[in-house]
């Protein structure tokens, strides 16, 4: 992932300024920050780790390059967009949160940006709030495009932390038609914990599934060398993510455990999806890897380890195997 932020903020400055929007695609094609339900509610604070391998130089170095660049040509919503994507790699999150918001101000009718910028927005607070003005982007992009489950979906989440249970359950049912049966599923748990909230009746259940959904068994271990020379905290965390292939790297499944629990043998599944709209029982393949995390969170931060990725078809009998710290 670093390395295809790398190539954006070193081609951006190049780019043809007549080629504008082939270049907005592939921008938003390979978005390298995302984030869902997981990440919006706070994850526990961790023990911090003296493992530090910091992100790549050339990361760091292409972003000084894209804000010399932003600063002589300062009204590109696409280049101030593709800061943010990397301020999030490098775990800057204001930093990245004030890239988005200028964005949103040059390139205010864009309804991916606008949904990516309210993301970043809660993100950066730090109890993890939508505000007024991220529900606001997020009620522009639903107008722009209401076809948008992921702008329905964060709309849910930001009435649900006002305690508006019963607007939630009902900007949440309305995604339900167009979804597939797993997402309608694990979205209907959460419909069903809003209304509970509110004081509403239950809706009625839907007939259960005849199959089961896919699930995906996952071992993880420590490359002993690593281990060897690495000076680890056992309280440190092991985050298993499950995502969509060359997609964005919010996952659609994903488990928390503790660095002492290694080695790991752990089976994620819709249950385990951060995002209802999106299980893993929607996909037919997926990409599969384990972070060491210093910080205790999902979304990579400076210092984080991750294993190689392992791509897999779905169903898969087999257990994926994945390695920390390897070669």
């Amino acid at each position: 992932m670093a390395a295809t932020v790398v190539g954006l903020v070193v081609l951006w400055p190049l780019r043809a300024t007549g080629r504008r929007a082939p270049f907005l695609v592939m921008v938003v094609a390979v978005g390298v920050a995302g984030s869902a339900l997981y990440y919006l509610v706070g994850t526990p604070e961790a023990a911090t780790s003296t493992a530090r391998t910091g992100e790549p130089a050339s990361l760091r170095d292409g972003v000084v390059e894209l804000q010399r660049a932003l600063e002589r040509d300062p009204q590109r919503a696409d280049g101030w967009a593709l800061l943010g994507r990397s301020q999030q790699a490098l775990g800057n999150l204001p930093e990245a949160n004030r890239a988005f918001a200028r964005a949103v101000q040059l390139a205010p009718d864009e309804p991916e940006l606008l949904v990516e910028a309210a993301q970043t927005r809660a993100q950066a607070d730090p109890a993890k709030q939508f505000d007024d003005t991220g529900l606001q982007w997020l009620r522009h992009a639903q107008r722009l495009a209401p076809g948008s489950e992921r702008a329905g979906w964060l709309i849910g989440i930001a009435l649900r932390q006002r305690g508006q249970d019963a607007e939630a359950a009902a900007t949440w049912e309305a995604l339900l038609p167009r979804l597939d049966p797993g997402a309608a599923t694990a979205l209907r748990e959460q419909i069903a914990i809003a209304r509970e909230k509110a004081g509403l009746p239950a809706a009625a259940t839907p007939p259960a599934a005849t199959t089961a959904a896919p699930a995906l068994t996952v071992t993880v271990a420590l490359d002993p060398a690593f281990a060897a020379r690495a000076r680890l905290r056992d309280d440190a965390s092991i985050f298993v993510i499950a995502r969509v292939p060359g997609g964005p790297p919010m996952p659609v499944a994903v488990e928390k455990h503790r660095l002492a629990d290694l080695p790991l043998r752990v089976t994620l599944d819709d249950a385990d999806s951060p995002m209802p709209t999106q299980p893993l029982s929607a996909l037919k393949e997926v990409e599969v890897f384990a972070r060491l995390s210093a910080s205790g969170q999902a979304n990579r931060q400076e210092g984080d380890i991750d294993s190689p990725p392992v791509r897999v078809p779905l169903p898969h009998a087999e257990p994926v195997p994945l390695l920390i710290g390897g070669p």
